[in-house]
Formats: C-alpha cells, structure tokens, sequence
C-alpha cells in the first residue's frame, strides 16, 4: 500500500486518541502503520529534499489539522488528548475532513472551497509537500529552459560549458588551470580535459555533443569516444549531451571492462547538475519555513495546569 495522505489519517488517529486517552506524537506512527498495512521500507521512507519521514510528517499535520479543528487537546508539551467535540465528530468518521474544512474556513473568515463541500480530497497534500511539489516543478521548468537556452549556443560554447560545470563539481579541485578546452580542429575526439593533480597523472577526457533532444547518441559515436580514450591513454572518460542515448549505447558503455570508466550524462541529468551546482542559473527567491525551538521553549518556566506550546 502506499503511504496515506494527511487527511485520510485523521479518522484512524482519531480513534486511536479515544481508545488509548493520551498519546505523544511517536506514539502514533506503529499502530497507524499497521492499520494502513505498511511495510518497514514506506515508513522510513523519507521525502526527496531530506527533511524527515513522509508517514511521521504526514501524522503530524493529520494531528496538527484537527488540533485547529477543536477535536484534540493538549494537556501538556506534546501530548494529544481527544477533545469532547472530538469524539461527538467520531460518530461520524465520514464527514470528520468536511466537519474540518468549514471549521478552519469558518476561523479564517473564507467559506469553505468547493472541493471540500463535494467530499475530502483523498490526494491533498499538507502544506509543506504543497511547497515540495511547487519547487519541483519549478525545477522541471528551469530544467527545460537550460537546455532550451544551451540548443541556442554553439557547440564550442557547450564545451566549455560542461567543462566549468565539471570543475564546478569537485574534479580538478584547487589545482590551477586544471581543465582546458581541447582545439577546435584534430581535437582527436576529446572535447575537453581535466587534470586530477598538479603534475597531471591522471585525467579525465571529455566529449561533449550539443544534440537537439530528439537525437539520442548512439553506440557507435560512444565506441569512436572509446577509441579515443584509448589513443589518448586515458581510463576516465565523460561523454555528455543535451539529448539522450541510445539502449544500445547504454549497454555498451555499461559492458566495458574495469580498465576504461566512461560514465554518460544525458540532457536531463545535465540540466539537473547545473542547477545543484548554479552555474548558469542564480537564486530567484529565497523562502524560509520555521519551527520552534524546542530548548528555548522549556528553558521557560511552565504555569501550572495550563496547555504547553505544540511540541
């Protein structure tokens, strides 16, 4: 099964909280795993940006959303109670994502939206995948126009291009004018070439094809890049284009044996590397999402009898 979304969480934790009084925010994602089914792997699977459990952050904001809604209590730091409404609501279970809806819509002055007056939205995302899923495709569309933009150069500017982001990546390292851009005529096959060390021992022979996305490299150009390598007395070799290659040219490539390492990067790998390593892309805008300092927080003296801050 896959992981469940926010909202279809709620009802489970829900009853939970009322068959078991009192819990922490831990003590919800076993039992919640066993009733979805889940398996070891998608409860420790994490989100693609690094920041946490998808299952643990997605019970979070289940329990974040009905503590809104007035159906949970907090009788201290980070333990959630079920409320009276709550468990009037869980007669109910149905309509406790509209019940929500119209609660939150009706606190912030808005009427509630129409695809919460037809029924919940079993897809919803909570508000920081929201925000994950707008960066990426964001991405996506900068993906594109990078290669769009590179289509629009010269070859030889490609070459230097993929040369600068090689270095831009770690290889070459401190050394001084560790990587060159080979000569335009009898270049031999090589694009371009990167000293791994100051005295040049070892180094890695680059070729660079500016393809329009529809032409994919095949076998035969990757076997002329071996020869190359071979001819250059070279093992490390980076072959990388705008577009694609071909199964036939990935399999060969993937075949050679362990003295020759060629690695291939395609258009959409390209893209993703000069993005990471902002070379040709700069910061539009920058968003900062806080939470609470937990140690601030309980260095202060706590009233007694009165509910803590969300933990």
């Amino acid at each position: 099964m896959s992981i469940p979304k926010h909202d279809q969480i709620r009802a489970p934790a829900l009853s939970l909280l009322a068959e078991c009084g009192q819990l922490r925010l831990r003590d919800f994602e076993q039992p919640l795993a066993e009733h979805f089914g889940l398996s070891n792997a998608e409860i420790q699977e994490e989100y693609d940006s690094g920041n946490g459990k998808i299952f643990y952050d997605r019970i979070s904001w289940a329990l974040s959303y009905m503590n809104m809604a007035g159906l949970l209590n907090k009788p201290k730091r980070g333990v959630y109670a079920i409320s009276d409404l709550g468990r009037k609501q869980l007669k109910t279970p149905e309509t406790l994502n509209l019940f929500i809806a119209a609660q939150l819509a009706e606190q912030q002055g808005n009427k509630p939206s129409k695809s919460s007056e037809t029924g919940p939205d079993t897809e919803s995302l909570t508000p920081q995948e929201e925000l994950y899923e707008s960066a990426k495709k964001i991405r996506q569309a900068r993906y594109q126009e990078l290669i769009d933009t590179i289509l629009s150069k010269t070859p030889r500017a490609f070459e230097s291009l993929v040369v600068l982001l090689l270095q831009k990546m770690g290889y070459g390292g401190e050394i001084t004018q560790s990587a060159t851009v080979t000569s335009y005529t009898n270049d031999g096959g090589i694009d371009g070439v990167i000293k791994e060390d100051v005295l040049g021992f070892g180094r890695i022979h680059i070729q660079a094809k500016r393809y329009a996305q529809a032409n994919s490299v095949g076998r035969q150009e990757i076997q002329s890049f071996v020869g190359a390598l071979a001819v250059a007395q070279s093992n490390k070799g980076v072959f990388i284009t705008t577009s694609s290659f071909s199964k036939g040219a990935a399999q060969y490539a993937a075949s050679l044996n362990g003295n020759t390492t060629l690695i291939l990067i395609d258009g959409q790998q390209l893209a993703e590397y000069l993005y990471e390593y902002g070379v040709g892309v700069q910061i539009e805008h920058t968003v900062q999402i806080k939470k609470l300092d937990s140690e601030f927080w309980d260095a202060m003296t706590n009233e007694a009898g009165a509910e803590q801050s969300p933990g």
